[in-house]
């Protein structure tokens, strides 16, 4: 009993340290920086500053060097003594930089030229700046994802020719995919709050080694903001309010957060509301792209109404609203405890791609839209800083979320409505430490639970009379449950050479009950219980602090999920997918070659080529149901299809990034990426892949002087000709233009963009910009939904 009253004791104590607190500052205005990073290895300790530009460096005592960086300013190392003496640090703006702090590549800080992947990063800086609509939207700020979307309430990212379930989302280090994560295009990222990050990470390639299943495209992480303490004895209170208009779709945006905190605890209230109208598009593109019909109910019948504005496309508005609550308690310098409740909420929102489909010359459906799509989670997050032999740090999180989403489709003319029904209870538990062992060697390792309870419920109603009666579920009712460990070594040889390598053993179970009350499977369960072991191996070499040449071999995995095994829907206009309970993982092979090369300080050069193969790949092949290839679904004859490891699928491609700084605080950069997948088609001939793009970028010219900041910018991307486009694409001529030979076809695009933002006093900052400055009128490839034609965007921002 003894024992354990000590162990209490130690662990949870209250040790008593005297704030040492410096202020770091922009060297040119002499503003206080928000979010600067420091960090050491001996002791490990990690802190940011507060929006007053403060930070309490007591628990870097006794250190030799520390790391301080922020994003477009140059970083400086200091020891724990220097800084104590100077209470003031200037930190010098750079808009080229080799090094970043970044967290996804092992779930600990560490400086990204020591990463042998390649991770992009975002600032909250940037993002306002942007000022993106959504999440989705948010993740084109990088210049390396390509977004598709199926209706106005969508984003599903397209990374190095992966896309959906095969890339993986975290929140605050939770893992975001669910059982439920379909092969199609999916919107989920939209439940995000761009106003709530502050910071995003892209992590590209295969990531399995740290977060397992699904991350085999890349990873991307997303650090909502943290509760900030008070540096001082007084308490610190600061806020701001953000009011946004865009003429596009009309769009009325409200955000609002304010943080509260002492010198141990802490709280974080953050809340935004966006209201979406209808969609327009350009002026200056195909004429197939017009909406000229939208469907309305008038007295119990379907109206096909010609659109007074063919350029506005009805319907595809929305409502949304985030809530975010954060708690913070830091009893020391070496525990910290946070935890963090999320919500958001849209309303119903049309699925536009479905719309603008055809059957016998009239609209084929007179309704199809998403009902709300819920998300809430509750997050409780603990870190403890012991130079024990256990660990440095240790990161222990564990969460729960909920998500609901629904679909809502019927015929034009028909009374009966289907309604599907999908929830899904999530529980993960995490635990991640970090161990240096001497100066050369630092260890990642750790251990990961997930469950999803997947709950299922069909209704089909007769409109006409409002008669309800039960209809079959879209997925079977499932636990899908996956654990893993794993362990990471970084070695670092010289100053010049380092080596990081890891390994990861998975387990996954689905159990599944189906209902053959409307479908007659040869079943009724399925049964699941495999594993999978993947590793990395990566070396950096820098034989200067200008020049970084990376390489990288990785493993990835994607478990087969709820969605691959017991699906039913109709996946086009005569074929419907079932279910198949005869699933394995399928397998990615990577490697990366990075270099990165800056000449003086004024010229810097990124370029990476990867090559991915991934085997027993899961795709949609014909199947047979009780021996029929064909069977009656929704009233019409379909062709039998299922989700079956049948394939196999390469991608491969390069990514290129060039910054130029100019004179008088101009700067010049591009971001480029070229990629091509090919997939294997059931006769043994190969398909261009689905999520693979053609070639798109964005080239950039900024300016950022004292309180103002502009970029000029131009985003543009490549023609996919009917020759090259997927087999699956061929079909779908309702979204794509039309060539000269009849068949369609994806056409290149390009828009010019001009954003700025000015810092009008301490509390109050303008931002505004003009998109799609020329008014084209283009759809991004593998989109239902026109993206907007020329939009004003104006916003203003109170801080306090």
């Amino acid at each position: 009993m003894k024992k354990i009253f000590l162990i209490f004791t130690l662990l949870f104590s209250f040790i008593i340290v005297n704030a040492q607190v410096i202020t770091i500052l922009n060297e040119e205005t002499g503003e206080p920086l928000d979010l600067v990073s420091l960090s050491s290895n001996e002791p490990r300790a990690y802190s940011t500053t507060n929006s007053k530009g403060e930070v309490d460096i007591s628990a870097f005592k006794g250190a030799d060097i520390i790391n301080i960086r922020l994003i477009g300013f140059s970083s400086i190392n200091k020891s724990f003594a220097e800084l104590e003496k100077t209470p003031n640090i200037y930190l010098e703006p750079a808009s080229i930089d080799m090094d970043k702090i970044v967290i996804s590549a092992n779930r600990s800080n560490q400086v990204s030229s020591g990463v042998p992947s390649k991770i992009e990063t975002l600032s909250a800086k940037d993002i306002a700046l942007f000022n993106p609509q959504t999440a989705a939207d948010l993740l084109t700020i990088t210049g390396n994802v390509f977004i598709q979307k199926s209706q106005q309430g969508g984003g599903s990212p397209m990374i190095r020719g992966f896309s959906t379930n095969r890339l993986l989302y975290t929140v605050d280090g939770v893992r975001m995919n669910t059982a439920i994560f379909r092969a199609g295009n999916i919107q989920n990222v939209i439940s995000l709050d761009p106003f709530a990050m502050e910071r995003t990470e892209v992590f590209f390639g295969p990531g399995s080694v740290i977060y397992g299943s699904d991350a085999i495209g890349g990873v991307m992480s997303f650090q909502t903001l943290v509760a900030e303490l008070s540096a001082t004895d007084d308490a610190f209170v600061t806020g701001n309010a953000v009011t946004r208009y865009s003429s596009a779709n009309n769009e009325k945006t409200v955000h609002f957060d304010v943080n509260l905190g002492w010198k141990k605890f802490a709280m974080l209230t953050s809340i935004s509301s966006n209201d979406y109208g209808d969609l327009k598009m350009g002026t200056n593109g195909p004429e197939e792209y017009l909406c000229p019909y939208f469907v309305t109910r008038q007295d119990s019948t379907d109206i096909v109404n010609t659109n007074p504005n063919p350029l506005v496309q009805t319907p595809s508005g929305y409502t949304q609203m985030n809530m975010m609550q954060k708690f913070r308690f830091k009893p020391n310098q070496n525990w910290d405890f946070q935890y963090g409740f999320h919500y958001s909420e849209t309303s119903d929102y049309s699925r536009y791609d479905r719309h603008i489909r055809y059957k016998n010359g009239l609209p084929r459906y007179g309704e199809w839209y998403y009902g709300p799509q819920k998300w809430m989670m509750n997050n409780l997050n603990i870190t403890n800083n012991s130079n024990i032999f256990l660990y440095d740090q240790m990161t222990f999180r564990v969460a729960q979320q909920y998500f609901e989403e629904s679909r809502i489709s019927r015929d034009i003319n028909k009374d009966a409505r289907e309604t599907r029904i999908e929830k899904v209870d999530a529980y993960s538990v995490n635990l991640d430490l970090t161990k240096s062992l001497g100066k050369k060697n630092t260890f990642f390792y750790g251990g990961e639970y997930v469950q999803n309870l997947v709950k299922s419920t069909g209704i089909d109603t007769d409109i006409s009379t409002e008669e309800s009666v039960p209809g079959a579920s879209r997925y079977p009712q499932s636990t899908w449950q996956s654990y893993g460990i794993y362990l990471t070594d970084k070695f670092e040889v010289s100053k010049k050479f380092t080596i990081q390598a890891g390994a990861r053993y998975s387990g996954y179970i689905l159990d599944s009950e189906f209902d053959t009350t409307f479908y007659p499977f040869p079943f009724t369960t399925a049964n699941i219980n495999d594993g999978k072991l993947t590793g990395s191996l990566g070396f950096v070499v820098r034989p200067t602090e200008k020049w970084i040449i990376s390489m990288n071999a990785s493993t990835g995995y994607r478990s087969p999920n709820v969605d691959d095994v017991g699906k039913v829907f109709d996946s086009e206009p005569g074929s419907v997918v079932v279910p198949n309970p005869n699933l394995q993982a399928e397998y990615a092979y990577s490697a990366d070659l990075g270099i990165a090369k800056m000449f003086g300080d004024v010229v810097k050069i990124d370029l990476t080529g990867y090559y991915t193969i991934l085997e027993n790949a899961l795709v949609r092949r014909d199947y047979t149901l009780n021996g029929l290839d064909s069977i009656t679904y929704d009233g019409e004859m379909s062709k039998v299809q299922a989700i079956q490891n049948a394939a196999q699928a390469t991608v491969y491609g390069v990514q290129a990034g060039l910054d130029i700084k100019l004179p008088a605080g101009f700067g010049l950069s591009s971001d480029f990426n070229w990629q091509k997948g090919e997939e294997e088609l059931d006769d043994g001939s190969v398909s261009p892949s689905r999520h693979a793009p053609p070639w798109y970028g964005v080239s950039r010219l900024t300016y950022n002087a004292n309180r103002l900041s502009m970029q000029f910018y131009a985003d543009y991307s490549g023609e996919v000709t009917f020759e090259n486009m997927p087999e699956d694409e061929k079909g779908k001529d309702y979204m794509y233009a039309i060539d000269v030979d009849g068949n369609p076809y994806s056409p290149s695009w390009y828009t010019v963009n001009f954003k700025a933002m000015y810092r009008m006093t301490d509390n109050f900052t303008v931002s505004a910009g003009i998109e799609n400055i020329t008014d084209q009128r283009y759809r991004p490839y593998s989109s239902g939904i026109v993206a907007p034609g020329r939009n004003l965007i104006f916003s203003l921002r109170a801080k306090f």
